[in-house]
């Protein structure tokens, strides 16, 4: 199968990923879209009157980054980890295993489907916060990449937890038991200086500090951390993850029956 024919077959995935997440919209945006809508009138306009500013920014704007972050997060996520479970469990993964496709091409397929939905999750709850305060961009190239980064590296993440899961149930387990407590702990409402120093020094070694406070930068010019530190960990990550993914579709784990 040549460049050509594998291109075709990835965009064709892909336009089904991206027609399935257009059709049902009140699944796939709208919930997101909702819950952070509540979390700006809680934490933005209750909260963040009392609380003032954090790093001499409106705390309004400086929750804005973390919001859009774990929408995105969550979107990319549990967009793969769904459509690749329901394909396995419709069986047509295993006709797409031994087609000509290539793994590379049914893995961007899957990974770019979630990165769409992330992307479009994260640009729907941004135009939300214009509703309760004024957002002005500091970098939009690094904003774009950083959440171009982050919503790979969950979508690949998503489809690690597709592959092995083995019910409806599983699918669940990862958002609610992981991604929910990392990133309330991840620097989304406030910043990492004001907590005492053990529970700092367990703030490093939470992936999703690093990807808030990357986009955080981007935003608005202030982190936690160095944007040096953070896209080198995203790129990593995202090159660790590709190859693991890789490696479990060549050898058919938790697909081939």
């Amino acid at each position: 199968m040549g460049l050509q024919q594998q291109f075709v077959s990835f965009y064709t995935l892909l336009r089904r990923e991206f027609v399935r997440i257009i059709n049902i919209w009140p699944e796939t945006l709208l919930p997101s879209v909702i819950t952070m809508g509540l979390y700006f009138v809680i934490f933005g306009n209750v909260m963040g009157a009392r609380i003032g500013h954090m790093d001499a920014i409106p705390y309004t704007s400086y929750i804005v980054p973390g919001l859009v972050m774990m929408a995105l997060i969550n979107s990319a996520y549990i967009n793969v980890e769904f459509s690749f479970y329901i394909s396995k469990f419709q069986r047509n993964i295993e006709e797409m295993l031994t087609s000509p496709m290539s793994n590379h091409a049914i893995l961007l397929g899957y990974i770019c489907g979630g990165l769409i939905r992330g992307m479009l999750v994260a640009s729907i709850v941004l135009l939300v916060a214009l509703f309760f305060t004024d957002i002005y961009i500091y970098n939009w190239p690094l904003t774009i990449l950083v959440a171009v980064c982050t919503s790979l590296l969950l979508a690949l993440g998503g489809f690690i937890n597709g592959v092995f899961a083995t019910s409806f149930d599983q699918l669940s387990l990862v958002p609610m038991f992981v991604l929910t407590p990392l990133t309330y702990f991840g620097g989304v409402f406030y910043s990492v200086d004001l907590l005492p120093s053990f529970w700092k020094a367990a703030t490093y070694f939470n992936p999703i500090f690093y990807m808030v406070s990357g986009f955080r930068y981007g935003m608005l010019g202030t982190t936690d951390v160095a944007i040096e530190y953070v896209l080198s960990i995203l790129i990593i990550a995202i090159i660790i993850l590709y190859s693991f993914c890789i490696w479990l579709l060549h050898k058919g784990i938790g697909v081939k029956s």
